[in-house]
């Protein structure tokens, strides 16, 4: 049977790794937001320019505009909500690895009031 420091420390590299995985998500819905108000900032100035097609095809330029917008509303929410599972991930792992720690200064003064009972029992045995 796996001791109590060995699960938790597994679990720890686990709520570690699913921290990882939300922060990346984000960044990538951030990433994706940015990109979709780019497209829209870009659509927009070419919607404005005189060599353009926008004055042939308006409404396709507006419904362009209209869906990199949305698609960087979309993002952000995405990202908002990634934002609350990595607070959450981060709990769990600070949580996790506060029992680890306490796990490992628990095992530590067992070894260590091991190590001095041995030596009163070396002592004591010598002594008779």
């Amino acid at each position: 049977m796996t001791s109590r420091r060995d699960r938790l420390k597994k679990l720890v590299k686990v709520q570690e790794q699913l921290k990882a995985f939300h922060e990346t998500r984000h960044a990538g819905f951030l990433a994706a937001a940015s990109a979709a108000e780019t497209e829209a900032q870009d659509l927009a100035k070419s919607f404005d320019a005189e060599d353009s097609y926008s004055a042939l095809f308006p409404e396709l330029y507006n419904r362009r505009i209209a869906s990199a917008l949305t698609r960087k509303d979309t993002s952000l929410e995405s990202a908002r909500g990634e934002a609350g599972r990595v607070a959450t991930a981060t709990a769990r792992t600070n949580m996790v690895e506060r029992a680890y720690r306490e796990v490992l200064r628990m095992d530590e003064r067992d070894q260590a009031d091991r190590e001095r009972l041995e030596l009163i029992q070396r002592k004591t045995s010598e002594a008779k």
